[in-house]
């Protein structure tokens, strides 16, 4: 089957758990095998997994999510051609930084709700208050943040990207996705890019998700196969 890896937000606490999901529905209902993963930083399995992800920005917890997706393969779930990944906030993160790490393995990327630019995340007040701002400094990287920041080193991703944000998001600044867009098409890489004016963190409002999934199907459809959405 074509496949969408699909890592969770958070990262440190959230986990994916049995039951319906929305973005997972939607994909499996047009033809995607859909690979959620508790990577280490996931909650539900205990303090040392969740800290094992601490400082782990784009090294082990992406690995977990490069492992995962060759064992889909290696089991026969996954066509090794038709692989796409795609999350938000932190899962947006993770996207790009998959196609950037593993250039050969997906055919695209979706980043919705992303943070680009792990520096920017360290040192920029939107980002909340001083509760936050140490969490950010106990759980992200130290030392240089740009080679673990896709931003930085878009000339490595090779194959297309969507992103999606909101312009209210406090969350993830929408200047996160911008900086992301134009270091792709600096690169040369193909990319669409679809903002919301009243989104924030995430997208609510029923227009805007018809609108946010048909551009999601499509653009799969187009790089991985599948079932294209009937717009009504």
């Amino acid at each position: 089957l074509p496949l969408v890896v699909h890592p969770h937000g958070g990262p440190f606490g959230p986990m994916d758990s049995w039951g319906y999901n929305t973005d997972v529905h939607v994909m499996a209902s047009h033809g995607y095998a859909v690979l959620q993963v508790n990577f280490r930083g996931s909650g539900g399995f205990g303090r040392e997994h969740e800290q094992a992800g601490y400082k782990q920005w784009g090294l082990t917890m992406q690995d977990d999510l490069t492992d995962a997706t060759r064992w889909a393969i290696a089991e026969g779930i996954a066509n090794k051609d038709r692989i796409c990944i795609f999350g938000a906030s932190y899962g947006g993160y993770a996207s790009l930084m998959g196609v950037a790490k593993e250039p050969d393995l997906y055919k695209c990327a979706v980043g919705q709700v992303g943070i680009y630019d792990l520096g920017r995340v360290k040192s920029e007040d939107s980002l909340g208050d001083d509760y936050a701002r140490r969490f950010f400094e106990e759980t992200m990287n130290d030392g240089d943040l740009g080679p673990v920041s896709p931003n930085r080193f878009a000339e490595k991703i090779k194959v297309p990207v969507l992103l999606s944000a909101g312009h209210e998001d406090e969350t993830a600044p929408v200047e996160h996705t911008e900086m992301m867009e134009a270091a792709l098409k600096k690169a040369g890489v193909p990319v669409e890019a679809l903002y919301f004016k009243t989104e924030g963190h995430g997208i609510y409002k029923l227009e805007n998700k018809r609108e946010f999934y048909a551009r999601l199907l499509t653009f799969l459809q187009k790089h991985i196969g599948g079932r294209a959405p009937v717009v009504v």
